[in-house]
């Protein structure tokens, strides 16, 4: 049973959160605040943690820098949960630090895919890194591929919100051009990521080929 930490201060929302995981077979548990969050974090390591953005007076994205300032909880997955249309600013700020970006009000279904994407996705990645580690890959080679596999997943997701979020232009003050071209921008990153992820991909397969 996976160990999902759920942040949020309103309790309200919290309840509507730990219900719904103990519904999908989780086990949730709760902090109120992001210092609560990283008081909890200090004795229990949970599988994944579902972190609200809109908090006082530290906010998610000040929890989430802390929480992976620190090698002890650097490794944690983080999902972000807000009920405010993403930026393209945060995708590119923070897009390392996530796993993932849910809007609230959220279904059941979509919780608990979201939940299990990221779970999968690291699963995989580690098996491809212990297989790619006994194979003899160099150690630099497979820290890039565990960066690329798990950024161009990440933003493809966030591009995704993005262009949903923005699909009808905000001509207010301009910002309609400034984010069209942010997005972009971003899909261009990917594009590049996707490309050097693929490079490595194919080094790996040498290198187990002739194992």
């Amino acid at each position: 049973m996976y160990t999902i930490l759920v942040v949020d201060d309103s309790p309200m929302i919290v309840d509507v959160f730990v219900t719904m995981l103990e519904r999908g077979g989780y086990r949730p548990i709760t902090a109120f605040s992001g210092e609560e969050c990283l008081d909890v974090l200090k004795t229990t390591t949970p599988d994944l943690v579902l972190l609200d953005i809109m908090m006082e007076p530290m906010d998610g994205w000040e929890t989430l820098e802390k929480i992976k300032a620190d090698p002890a909880t650097r490794e944690i997955p983080v999902l972000m949960l807000t009920a405010k249309p993403l930026t393209p600013e945060e995708a590119n700020t923070y897009g390392a630090y996530i796993e993932d970006y849910i809007l609230k009000p959220t279904t059941h279904h979509q919780l608990y895919e979201a939940i299990e994407h990221v779970l999968a996705r690291q699963h995989s990645i580690a098996a491809d890194i212990e297989r790619a580690r006994e194979a003899g890959v160099d150690q630099q080679l497979i820290d890039e591929y565990e960066r690329l596999s798990k950024s161009v997943d990440i933003n493809k997701r966030l591009l995704k919100i993005l262009e949903t979020t923005y699909s009808i232009k905000d001509v207010r003050a301009g910002m309609g051009e400034n984010i069209t071209r942010a997005i972009k921008s971003m899909a261009t990153s990917i594009k590049l990521q996707e490309q050097r992820l693929d490079q490595v991909r194919t080094q790996f397969g040498d290198v187990l080929e002739a194992r």
